[in-house]
């Protein structure tokens, strides 16, 4: 398993945003999925999403979708985007 994570600042209309985003995101590759909030600010969003492979998870997190949905979203600034791979 494949994961692609990204910490962003987002507005309370994010979260329809990304709920209408559902079935693409299961099309371009997501397998799994959680957004987490901070305790300190619920503005404060980390969103994680799982792949089967590392490339398909690239795909998506550069994908101009992405992009515009993140912008619908309310996302602020520039998010911060990490790939990880499932330690043994």
């Amino acid at each position: 398993m494949y994961s692609f994570g990204t910490a962003l600042q987002i507005i309370r209309r994010g979260e329809k945003a990304y709920d209408d985003f559902d079935a693409e995101r299961k099309a371009l590759g997501v397998t799994g999925h959680a957004v987490f909030q901070s305790v300190d600010d619920p503005n404060d969003v980390t969103v994680w999403h799982d792949f089967s492979t590392p490339q398909s998870a690239k795909d998506f997190a550069s994908s101009a979708r992405l992009k515009e949905v993140m912008g619908k979203a309310g996302v602020k600034g520039s998010p911060q985007i990490w790939f990880v791979n499932q330690a043994n």
